[in-house]
């Protein structure tokens, strides 16, 4: 678990997963929240879960580039 939580926080890993969020996260925002957004209808709770919207891609790259990262240590032993 230390090893993954290092991995994850490795600067490159934060680089390549913010970048995946900005790019990917507003694209799911206006999927799930366009309308209500448009309408200028968000409530509290909406810009709370586009703010968790945002969060999925981070998490998805992160854990990606945790996987990659172990598959190739185990390679190598």
């Amino acid at each position: 678990m230390r090893q993954r939580l290092k991995i994850a926080r490795h600067p490159a890993v934060v680089r390549t997963a913010t970048r995946f969020a900005l790019i990917v996260g507003p694209i799911l925002v206006m999927i799930n929240h366009g309308d209500t957004i448009i309408a200028g209808d968000m409530t509290t709770i909406d810009w709370l879960k586009s703010a968790l919207t945002m969060l999925v891609p981070y998490t998805v790259s992160t854990l990606s580039s945790i996987s990659a990262y172990m598959s190739c240590q185990l390679g190598r032993d």
